[in-house]
């Protein structure tokens, strides 16, 4: 996949697809309230990193039948929290509704995952490809302060362009970008009042399993 010179708004190309302010004001509370539910069921915790055990800066949850995890074991889809093992609460149904409008994909999402930044956190560069079915897309809302989002093609060493993901927002990757890499290079603190706390929530709604 190449991105070229391409101007980053309601952007649609080769799988990878822009939605600026998808989410209006109320729509973003509505799906605050809901995530604020999960975090109730299913507390945020400090996920670690593969082998060296070392903490991720940002702080993570799930919801749906599986959710992501990683630690020194590796990383995984499980059916329980990691800590408390409480089977994950279900998908909310406003992100299950975006799921549906956007997604062009017929099965329905069996993970969500839900990304806590604080304004010093980061994500670096990686794909999503710990999933069997990789003909679904990536479906990413944004909540809170805008970030600062990288993203590139199917190898690490791609060329890669910016683009600022404010709260509302929606990116889907699909198609030939169902395995680009990407991520967070920084949180904007400030850029929103969503959040009385600050920092940003992402939540990516993913198909783990191949539909039978």
């Amino acid at each position: 996949m190449s991105l070229g010179g391409l101007q980053f708004a309601g952007l649609d190309v080769g799988g990878l697809r822009l939605c600026p302010g998808y989410l209006d004001r109320a729509a973003q509370e509505v799906t605050l309230a809901s995530l604020r539910d999960v975090m109730r069921v299913a507390p945020t915790y400090t996920p670690r990193m593969p082998k060296s055990g070392k903490p991720m800066s940002v702080r993570m949850t799930n919801c749906g039948a599986l959710g992501w995890v990683t630690d020194e074991r590796g990383y995984r889809y499980q059916p329980h929290h990691p800590v408390t093992g409480v089977p994950w609460p279900p998908i909310p149904d406003a992100l299950l509704a975006a799921w549906r409008e956007l997604a062009r994909y017929p099965h329905p999402p069996e993970a969500c995952l839900i990304n806590v930044y604080g304004p010093d956190a980061r994500m670096g560069l990686h794909q999503d490809r710990d999933e069997e079915d990789l003909s679904a897309p990536v479906v990413s809302l944004s909540l809170g302060d805008t970030c600062l989002f990288r993203v590139g093609g199917d190898k690490r060493s791609d060329p890669t362009r910016s683009l600022k993901l404010a709260s509302g927002d929606v990116v889907i990757l699909g198609g030939d970008a169902r395995l680009a890499f990407h991520g967070v290079d920084r949180i904007m603190p400030g850029t929103s009042t969503l959040l009385p706390e600050g920092g940003r929530i992402n939540v990516t709604l993913r198909r783990v399993t191949r539909a039978r």
